[in-house]
């Protein structure tokens, strides 16, 4: 009898976790239906990485160089490399693909920005990558940079267009200012987006957000919706980064990475949670969960939780705080949690109060994630987020006005 309900326990749950179908298709799928119609003929470059898959895990780079009618002479690696061999923020070497002998050159090294020398004999250039549609993620920065290469030399640009993790409707904080510009923020445009690369793409070429316009094609999606999560399309996830392990992972960049920049507190990175949490030893439980719960913020709860991380901030010691429950994504607004919890803090711990105790040699790259000093600088005043909401979102209707003319998905 145990033996039977284990049985049938064990196939309860591989029913419950096998994928569900496909609901749509990636650029590179259309692309293979039309026959690389728009690569025939030229010397085509790739920048890509583990992420650039078709609906069957197969590489992009694989399936270009296989196809009898793409003539595919270099690959472009950005952070993490072509084959997503490189740790985060170590800069990646020019070498050749092991798999294709393709010579691969590095856009994330000595230059993020690719030389008429590395483009020499390139006659398209073709983007496949999967991003989290967050501005400080730094694919979307290189997709930016090729683009300028591309118009300065006189070469295509392809998009293979994917759908954005986050989905297409949240936009969430204000525009990088000038000052402030950089491979974290480096086009001004909100924290939070709600584009799809290939939207962003014609966004960045048509409102002369860069040096010079490129002659760009978006290939775009079929079945995609704006109101998809990730999970809702069916594909199978790539982690795009070794701390964006699964499809939720992007939901909760955005909630702790820019207070992460800080190292003032564990936002799981180095737990098995990452992004989901903030911890620290001085930090009680109990205490921080309710002060956070009683604010009442819309589609989130907060769990106390005990941890002691593997690595990174708070390694191999005894962490107390919070994880991050997003019930309802709809009405959560992601990137204002981790103000919340810098706010709740000062509140409990006022001697811990983030700006007072966190490392001031990082203040920097923070001002550079939220695109301004201003948001540093008017939270610090009296620790509360009402100080700085009203900043963070006043760029996000004009936003959503202007990007929505680039939309090429309901």
């Amino acid at each position: 009898m145990i033996k039977f309900i284990l049985l049938n326990t064990l196939l309860m749950i591989a029913l419950t976790t096998q994928a569900q179908k496909i609901r749509i298709k990636t650029g590179i799928e259309v692309l293979k239906d039309q026959n690389f119609k728009c690569l025939e003929g030229k010397r085509v470059g790739l920048i890509t990485n583990p992420t650039g898959v078709d609906n069957n895990l197969k590489s992009t780079i694989d399936i270009l160089h296989e196809a009898p009618n793409v003539n595919l002479v270099a690959l472009y690696g950005p952070e993490h490399g072509v084959r997503g061999d490189v740790h985060a923020g170590d800069k990646v070497d020019n070498s050749a693909d092991p798999s294709t002998g393709l010579p691969v050159y590095s856009l994330y090294g000595k230059t993020r920005k690719a030389t008429p020398e590395m483009l020499k004999g390139i006659d398209v250039l073709v983007y496949d990558i999967q991003d989290i549609g967050c501005r400080s993620f730094t694919y979307i920065s290189t997709m930016g940079l090729a683009m300028e290469a591309a118009a300065e030399n006189n070469i295509e640009f392809v998009v293979l267009d994917r759908p954005n993790p986050v989905g297409g409707l949240k936009v969430e904080g204000s525009l990088v200012e000038d000052g402030y510009i950089s491979f974290v923020s480096q086009f001004k445009i909100p924290y939070l987006y709600g584009l799809t690369c290939g939207e962003l793409a014609l966004m960045l070429n048509r409102e002369n957000m860069l040096g010079k316009q490129c002659k760009l094609n978006v290939v775009k999606m079929k079945s995609w919706k704006r109101k998809m999560n990730y999970e809702d399309t069916g594909l199978q996830w790539i982690p795009s980064s070794p701390h964006i392990p699964h499809p939720h992972s992007a939901l909760f960049y955005p909630v702790s990475g820019i207070l992460g920049e800080l190292g003032y507190m564990s936002i799981g990175v180095g737990y098995t949670i990452p992004f989901q949490m903030f911890a620290a030893p001085w930090v009680k439980a109990e205490e921080l969960a309710k002060n956070l719960n009683n604010l009442q913020l819309p589609g989130v709860i907060f769990r106390p939780i005990h941890l002691k991380p593997f690595y990174s901030v708070g390694q191999g010691e005894n962490l107390q705080g919070v994880q991050v429950h997003i019930v309802d994504f709809k009405k959560a607004a992601l990137s204002d949690i981790q103000f919340y919890v810098m706010q709740e803090v000062a509140v409990l711990y006022p001697d811990k109060a983030v700006f007072d105790h966190a490392d001031k040699e990082r203040f920097n790259m923070f001002d550079k994630v939220c695109g301004s000093k201003e948001i540093r600088e008017r939270f610090s005043k009296n620790n509360r987020w009402e100080d700085v909401r009203d900043y963070w979102y006043k760029d996000v209707n004009a936003f959503r006005k202007l990007s929505k003319k680039y939309y090429l998905y309901k």
